[in-house]
């Protein structure tokens, strides 16, 4: 795993940082460009798109007039879900919208790797890569580079809304009850929920239900998520 990347992208505390960090990642991945948005929907058909990316200028323009985000099955596809997609020539092919890809192939999007975490209150994070060169054919090594780009997605989101969109959407320091908090250094250290309950001599539902709480009162979706953003509130340490 890319560890240094992880605690950099973390670490980022404005926008360049967080560009030179989402930018090394990818390139260490083994990928040319990669794209970042933060999403933040603040009414019936109204958003606020804030990008990060290295899109060579010529694609910008290019992309910009042919208005194909609609069709694009790779936006789509994220638009809608929280797995990661892993796309291609046959990806176009498939949804007819091949056009589409013979347009950014020549810039070197012809293969990548795509992906979005929503989050409460209307909030969202994307995360794409692209290469001109094809995938890895060996089953290990694919699953290896998506697993590496949902782990620094998760390290990425929290540090992209707190630098990119202008204004908060919730107080700094929630206040989170003592056995949340517990719970949420036992789990920073690796531990599952079975074990955690253990330790404390507790059923495995009442951490379960700690976990969500403090899920919930720090705006997260996933315990992962939970974790990192107690440490950057200095919650837990």
């Amino acid at each position: 795993m890319l560890q240094g990347d992880y605690l950099s992208v973390l670490e980022a505390t404005n926008r360049d940082e967080f560009h030179g960090a989402v930018v090394r990642f990818a390139q260490r991945l083994g990928f040319e460009t990669v794209a970042a948005m933060a999403v933040v929907d603040k009414g019936i058909g109204d958003s606020e798109f804030i990008t990060v990316d290295n899109t060579p200028m010529a694609f910008q323009n290019v992309f910009a007039g042919t208005g194909s985000g609609r069709r694009d099955p790779v936006m789509q596809h994220c638009k809608r879900n929280s797995v990661p997609i892993i796309w291609g020539q046959s990806t176009y092919l498939a949804n007819d919208a091949i056009d589409i890809w013979e347009t950014q192939a020549p810039f070197g999007y012809r293969n990548g790797i795509a992906m979005a975490l929503h989050l409460p209150e209307g909030r969202h994070f994307t995360l794409g890569v692209d290469r001109d060169q094809a995938l890895p054919t060996d089953s290990n090594e694919l699953t290896r580079m998506v697993a590496e780009l949902q782990l620094f997605a998760v390290h990425a989101q929290d540090t992209a809304m707190r630098v990119l969109v202008s204004a908060p959407l919730q107080p700094e320091r929630p206040a989170l009850r003592p056995r949340e908090l517990e719970i949420l250094r036992w789990t920073m250290d690796g531990k599952t929920a079975w074990e955690v309950a253990a330790v404390l001599a507790l059923t495995e539902r009442t951490v379960v239900m700690h976990l969500q709480n403090a899920m919930e009162k720090l705006g997260c979706t996933s315990k992962h998520q939970a974790v990192l953003k107690a440490l950057r509130l200095g919650l837990i340490y």
